[in-house]
């Protein structure tokens, strides 16, 4: 069987951190969404794999390749034009035969759900219960199968949602070929859905035992803790005297983690690193490739993607720094309102109430800048000395 994964999106609501990569090449764990999701499938048995690429997919081709580092094989299939799920789909038709599994690459969908799904004979949606319904699309089940599905709507029948994992039989091409064009010019697989469901054998669904949406950049600190929990420790680097490592902590080659340092598991820390000496590097932190992380400096539940310095006296709590980002001596990320209410960011509630800031890449501050909760901060934007930054930042801009 083959797994068809939809990674042509750029994902608006992630933005700044996909401006220059695609949503499903964003890091969790220092490896991307979709690998996470690859080798989940893998483990459930599937070995071929349909990618269908569209926006910056030059890195996402550049990374997986054939698929031969993960004993698997990996073909292509391009979306220039974001024409909608449905049409992703029907570009494919040629290149599977029978049954085959469709997933959003941007959600973690683990191995025994997905070996789970292959296994169903009729066209099936895998669904899950939510405690919160806004934002996506939610369905009404009846006698083991999905009777309507609700688009983002207010007020759904039921908390299940669709979480974007199916199972289809051939019979859906016949049914995309019957779809029109949404109001939004897309071509809605949701709509194809409602189409199938007037069939003789209807979609019938299957409960998720776990699924991580990553709709917003604040999501991937929740996958990121959560995916760490599971973490074993490793050390392929340099350890200095006197440095403290507790818990889980895996340590990447040639990386150097200096005198007195201070790390509290589970952390990741990649490859080519220089931390310390004398910095607390606390837990649910995982910090890329080529990062310096230095004297102290505070670094709590955040992802710290690649080439970025966090080098002298620096707090950064709950975060994610994009790469090549440098932050001047003294540089501080609040995470935590004075009231202890909950942060909304651009008037969305995250429901987080310890958030710091969403960093593009090429980021710089100056010494002694502080950077208020929640911030949203554009690539290329210089945060000047003793600068106070809030709100939504847009790229390249310059506060002083």
């Amino acid at each position: 069987m083959k797994a068809v994964i939809l990674a042509a999106g750029e994902g608006h609501r992630m933005r700044p951190l996909t401006s220059h990569r695609p949503k499903v090449m964003l890091p969790i764990v220092n490896k991307p969404i979709m690998e996470h999701l690859l080798i989940e499938a893998k483990e459930a048995g599937i070995g071929e794999f349909i990618f269908v690429v569209g926006y910056c997919d030059e890195q996402v081709r550049e990374y997986f390749g054939n698929g031969e580092k993960w004993g698997v094989s990996i073909t292509y299939s391009e979306q220039r034009k974001q024409l909608g799920t449905a049409d992703a789909i029907r570009n494919v038709e040629g290149a599977v035969d029978g049954n085959f599994l469709v997933i959003n690459g941007d959600v973690i969908i683990g191995r025994e759900d997905i070996r789970h799904l292959k296994n169903k004979k009729h066209s099936t949606m895998s669904v899950i219960e939510v405690e919160d319904p806004r934002g996506l699309g939610m369905v009404e089940l009846s006698g083991g199968k999905v009777v309507n599905i609700y688009e983002k709507t207010a007020a759904p029948p039921s908390l299940m949602a669709n979480t974007g994992l199916y199972l289809f039989t051939p019979e859906i091409f016949e049914a995309i070929s019957r779809t029109e064009k949404s109001p939004r010019g897309e071509y809605e697989i949701t709509d194809s859905l409602q189409l199938l469901m007037g069939t003789e054998n209807g979609l019938h669904y299957q409960v998720l035992k776990s699924w991580l949406d990553l709709s917003y950049p604040w999501d991937l600190l929740r996958a990121n803790e959560s995916m760490l929990a599971g973490l074993e420790s490793q050390n392929l680097g340099t350890v200095e005297e006197n440095v403290v490592l507790k818990g889980a902590v895996a340590i990447g080659k040639d990386t150097v983690i200096k005198s007195g340092s201070y790390i509290e598991g589970p952390v990741i820390i990649g490859e080519g690193c220089a931390i310390g000496p004398n910095c607390y590097i606390r837990a649910s932190t995982a910090i890329a490739d080529g990062c310096h992380i230095g004297a102290a400096v505070e670094v709590k539940n955040s992802i710290i993607m690649r080439g970025s310095k966090i080098p002298h006296f620096n707090y950064v709590g709950d975060s994610v720094i994009g790469e090549k980002c440098n932050l001047g001596a003294g540089t501080k990320i609040a995470n935590l309102r004075l009231d202890k209410a909950d942060i909304h960011i651009a008037g969305i509630d995250t429901h987080r109430r310890k958030l710091g800031a969403i960093m593009g890449d090429n980021v710089e501050t100056g010494i002694n800048a502080s950077i208020n909760v929640g911030s949203i901060i554009g690539d290329k934007a210089f945060i000047g000395p003793g600068a106070l930054a809030y709100g939504v930042i847009k790229p390249g801009s310059r506060i002083f």
